[in-house]
């Protein structure tokens, strides 16, 4: 299990200039490949499923990738650009901790779309990391719901437009980023429940370990499993970090929330109702996300316009 020693924080950053919703929802549709690739949510079901089977963190990595690509430049695949010059998204510090694992599970599905002769180079890996993103939490437990298809691939990537937001943020910094994404607070709190999957490194929540708010029995725990290792230690966020449940609500109600970004919205009473509710209704988080997750996914959305389908998703055409 130690392969699962990640960080699944969330990126969000205001960005001005996305395309306002109304058109993206006009534009997005789940049938969009239903003629140019009628079998592209089965192949990437297979990818995914070979992916899990090879590697624990591939979905994980996969999800959390589909949020830093959606909140930083919009859903358009920017993060998997690899520029000559080093300016690109993935090698800013704040992206330091995504793995390895998460990119080639989107590489993975994308060769399997393309060896399909219908498919090939016909669907754009923006959309190709929004199907593996379903298929991460499907697939670990989670809700299915249908994705919104048609965004095209976008061709810039740099380093300086990663804005990523501390996890020791309080509940006000995180709605004001999430509120210029378009999210509620309780969308926010839905949405943060990705961190149901997966584990933190030492560094992100070694500093809250003489947190008075967390629960002294894992303050302990915690204090020895990164005092003896504090660079390459981990902690899982819930005691299933490999199934989508509800269980990172309920460590948040007894102070076991790793990251400050998820204990504050527990402790801070605005939020806590929110928190309590998703703790005791499986259900009603599994909806909530689904709609959350949806609405992260039109974010940014190019169009033929001004966006491609790329032949190599690590490179602009």
């Amino acid at each position: 299990m130690a392969s699962l020693g990640l960080v699944l924080l969330v990126a969000v950053v205001v960005s001005a200039a996305l395309m306002p919703p109304s058109a993206v929802a006009q534009q997005l549709t789940p049938d969009y490949y239903a003629s140019t690739c009628p079998n592209l949510e089965a192949i990437v079901r297979r990818s995914v499923q070979q992916s899990m089977a090879q590697s624990q963190i591939a979905a994980p990595a996969a999800l959390r990738l589909f949020f830093h690509d959606c909140a930083v430049m919009g859903c358009d695949a920017s993060i998997m650009i690899v520029n000559s010059n080093g300016d690109d998204e993935w090698r800013n510090t704040a992206n330091q901790s995504l793995k390895p694992e998460g990119f080639q599970a989107i590489l993975s599905a994308k060769a399997a779309v393309d060896s399909n002769q219908q498919c090939q180079y016909k669907v754009s890996c923006a959309d190709i990391m929004a199907l593996v993103a379903r298929e991460a939490v499907f697939l670990s437990g989670g809700p299915y719901y249908q994705v919104e298809l048609g965004r095209f691939d976008g061709r810039v990537s740099t380093r300086d437009s990663v804005r990523l937001p501390s996890v020791n943020f309080t509940l006000d910094q995180l709605n004001a980023f999430f509120s210029g994404l378009g999210f509620s607070q309780n969308e926010m709190v839905a949405l943060l429940g990705a961190h149901t999957l997966g584990a933190a490194d030492c560094p992100f929540f070694q500093y809250r370990i003489g947190d008075p708010s967390m629960d002294p029995s894992l303050a302990s725990q915690l204090r020895g499993t990164c005092g003896s290792n504090p660079s390459g230690g981990f902690a899982f966020f819930d005691p299933s970090p490999v199934r989508f449940d509800n269980a990172f609500y309920r460590n948040l109600q007894g102070g076991r929330g790793l990251l400050g970004t998820d204990q504050v919205l527990y402790s801070d009473q605005r939020s806590r109702s929110a928190v309590d509710s998703y703790a005791s209704n499986q259900g009603a988080f599994f909806t909530d996300f689904v709609a959350a997750i949806t609405k992260l996914g039109r974010i940014g959305a190019k169009t033929a316009a001004t966006g491609e389908i790329r032949r190599v998703c690590n490179f602009p055409n």
